[in-house]
């Protein structure tokens, strides 16, 4: 009787780890400034959960975001909710490079050609806080090895990306 206790404890335990696991939204953008190329490059990175419930609740369907169409339509998504601004307030031309997607995530890779992270005036990072209203996003700017980290939710989708200097 008391192993069967402990066998259905454990189960117990094992569901609710399991619905918990989940319980928070969070995606990480690390913006680099690359020497070689002299662009600086953009990965996102969110949960693959995530984006597959934000398409379907959106689009009222299943996406195989292996297919260039569907790649398209979340392509259109993150273009319209994350961007980045020069001194003048205009959008800086970010291109799309491409993505990759597995069970666990879906990275996105996007370029500043040309232009050093220094160019940045203003992040606008507002990809799935339309959705999730407990999105997290975290952007590291990382300019000739300072690392710093910026933190967007609803409240805040739009930053500047320069420090001031006292």
């Amino acid at each position: 009787m008391m192993r069967l206790k402990t066998l259905f404890a454990a189960a117990l335990l094992c569901l609710s780890a399991a619905a918990g696991a989940h319980r928070f939204h969070m995606g990480i953008t690390e913006l680099a400034f690359n020497e070689r190329t002299r662009s600086t490059e953009i990965v996102h990175t969110y949960m693959a959960h995530d984006i597959e419930a934000l398409l379907m609740n959106t689009y009222g369907r299943q996406f195989d975001l292996t297919d260039p169409e569907d790649q398209a339509v979340l392509r259109k998504y993150v273009e319209g909710r994350f961007w980045l601004k020069g001194p003048d307030g205009a959008r800086l031309p970010v291109r799309w490079v491409g993505m990759t997607t597995d069970s666990q995530s879906v990275v996105i890779y996007q370029e500043l050609e040309n232009t050093p992270l220094s160019k940045t005036a203003a992040i606008h990072q507002g990809v799935l806080v339309d959705f999730l209203p407990d999105q997290v996003n975290t952007v590291n700017l990382n300019n000739a090895g300072a690392i710093r980290s910026l933190t967007f939710t609803q409240a805040a989708v739009e930053q500047p990306a320069q420090q001031d200097t006292p």
